[in-house]
């Protein structure tokens, strides 16, 4: 019940206590494990928590995508390997790109977009190269693996171009996957850089657990974010994507220094461009990885710095940061991609791709 402060006659309301931070208990790093399977990839990008055991899939373990293969080229990591809380480590899939049961122009090269749809369907993202050069890039597709690892089906085209990240949301029988792309004239432009980075909503059936999902639709319900290749990053555009309870999608605009919002994403019918400016600048050094903590918080992790920022949704304001990766120089540069969200441990798992592991930020 609110407490009343009465004075001078009037009845009033006490202020409400601040509401700590999603972040605000988790002060430690814990290393989990390496990422680096049998055959060497590593750039571990994408990072999800399986929240339901079924198949090779189990529940609690963390699915991580490797970027890079052994060699340390860009765009030619095929696997994606699962890590338990304890550290025990099994390769989820090793993709054969000359295998594919369909189309993805360029091959295999795993992103940070990475999603578990019901029925354990896997989708992950390709931005594929030859030789591990920006120049050698191809539009990729989405690979969907079933819940043995097993590649059953891929999409490509209808805008696909540099899948980088990806978020996604069920209800009822569709699933609605929210994907970057950053490749959409980036090569020509070059480290000039072009402003055509692209939002996409796919709309897939995901009705039957034996049969791969089935496209229904796209929308681009993002547009004009700023993309350009780099000799160390391969290519720097929009990145991680979330969902707030209010059907707003959170954008992670790498170049732009910022977090923009674009609201009725999942039922939109235009193109909201960049969308809203939610926080800029600030703490905010390049953010890579997004994720959405309770109470609408927003996690980013800093290409610049190795940062993880917490900025409130409602208002912008960057409510803490917590250093992840005090490695390289500068500290964390480029380091810190995937986030996943353990809400009831009130932990975040996270890749450090320069030391190539799994860990965590959890409380003392």
């Amino acid at each position: 019940m609110t407490a009343l402060i009465a004075a001078a006659g009037v009845m009033c309301a006490a202020p409400a206590a601040a509401r700590t931070p999603f972040v605000g208990p988790l002060h430690t790093v814990r290393d989990i494990a390496s990422t680096v399977p049998a055959n060497g990839d590593v750039n571990p990008y994408g990072t999800a928590l399986i929240l339901r055991t079924q198949g090779e899939l189990r529940a609690g373990n963390v699915l991580v995508s490797n970027f890079n293969n052994r060699k340390n080229q860009q765009g030619t990591g095929t696997t994606l390997v699962q890590v338990s809380p304890h550290g025990h480590v099994t390769q989820f899939a090793r993709i054969a790109p000359g295998r594919l049961p369909g189309a993805c122009p360029g091959g295999v090269g795993l992103t940070t977009a990475l999603s578990i749809l019901p029925g354990g369907w896997v989708v992950v993202g390709s931005l594929p190269t030859s030789d591990g050069t920006s120049a050698t890039a191809k539009a990729g597709c989405l690979l969907v693996l079933d819940d043995h690892g097993t590649v059953r089906q891929t999409i490509s085209g209808h805008g696909i171009n540099g899948p980088w990240d990806m978020t996604a949301h069920t209800r009822g029988d569709q699933t609605d996957l929210f994907v970057t792309n950053v490749l959409n004239g980036t090569v020509k432009a070059g480290t000039r850089g072009t402003h055509r980075g692209t939002v996409l909503r796919l709309t897939l059936c995901t009705r039957d657990h034996d049969v791969p999902p089935t496209l229904l639709s796209t929308t681009q319900i993002g547009s004009r974010f700023e993309e350009r290749t780099d000799v160390a990053a391969l290519v720097i555009g929009p990145t991680g994507v979330g969902l707030g309870r209010d059907d707003t999608l959170y954008v992670a605009d790498t170049p732009g220094n910022r977090i923009t919002a674009i609201s009725n994403a999942s039922t939109r019918t235009t193109d909201a461009g960049t969308g809203r400016v939610v926080t800029a600048k600030g703490a905010l050094k390049g953010p890579l990885g997004l994720a959405v903590a309770p109470g609408d918080e927003i996690l980013t992790v800093n290409s610049g710095d190795g940062n993880l920022v917490d900025t409130s949704a409602r208002n912008g304001a960057q409510l803490a940061h917590r250093p992840l990766d005090i490695s390289g120089s500068p500290a964390g540069a480029g380091a810190l991609f995937g986030l996943a969200i353990d809400q009831r441990r009130n932990e975040v798992y996270f890749v450090d791709d320069a030391v190539n592991k799994l860990e965590v930020l959890q409380a003392p």
